[in-house]
């Protein structure tokens, strides 16, 4: 069994993160092959939307995660994450699903509560993030209202981020049912923003394993 986990940038601390949760979730012995192309996030956020450039050079990835074998593929770039949507059809003729690493944990936060704090360091995955919760909402037959926390975290070590995104949440922290972390870059800061505002904080990397799990085990693949 071989999963794909496909990045735009990344870091090694993410890189980390996802395989962890995705080992926890699909066992020791898949293989696992990673790609990245940052060039695809710099296009996107120079830009301000998803060009057709780079959501070709994204389904360009899919493809070759198909050619090397794949049995699924793990879409880990929330910002981009509408054109893993977009590929769904294509996914299924070809028998490789292609996961989205936050689309349960959009769906989640719409179960949670009807206020929805969403913090990012990006526009470009703050808009995606918030269409995403609101149309799981809707497939829900449910409405959220969201509260935007965008920051700027350029140049930041992790302390400083953590301390940043903390304070962030305590902004919005009395407006919100449920607080969602936009990038996947956030999720080791979940558990102390939770804890600083007493709030539930979601972040993708877990729920997006749990998924690719469901995925393989609907291929007969695993357990």
């Amino acid at each position: 069994m071989k999963v794909s986990l496909v990045y735009t940038g990344t870091t090694p601390e993410l890189i980390e993160l996802v395989e962890r949760e995705v080992r926890k979730n699909i066992g020791p012995d898949a293989e696992i092959i990673s790609s990245a192309d940052p060039t695809i996030i710099g296009e996107v956020r120079q830009a301000g939307y998803v060009t057709p450039g780079a959501a070709a050079r994204l389904i360009g990835m899919y493809a070759a995660a198909v050619q090397q074998g794949a049995d699924a593929i793990l879409n880990i770039c929330s910002s981009v994450g509408e054109v893993a949507d977009a590929f769904q059809p294509a996914a299924k003729y070809i028998g490789v699903p292609v996961v989205r690493i936050d689309e349960e944990m959009c769906r989640e936060a719409a179960r949670m509560g009807s206020r929805v704090g969403v913090l990012a360091t990006l526009a470009t995955t703050l808009e995606p993030t918030k269409n995403t919760i609101s149309r799981t909402a809707r497939e829900m037959g449910r409405h959220v209202e969201l509260v935007d926390g965008l920051v700027d975290a350029f140049n930041l070590d992790q302390e400083q981020f953590r301390a940043l995104l903390i304070g962030a949440a305590e902004k919005i922290a009395d407006q919100v049912d449920v607080i969602v972390l936009a990038q996947g870059s956030m999720a080791y800061v979940e558990q102390d923003i939770e804890k600083a505002v007493g709030k539930p904080t979601l972040s993708s990397p877990r729920f997006g394993a749990i998924e690719l799990k469901k995925a393989l085990q609907a291929k007969g693949l695993i357990s």
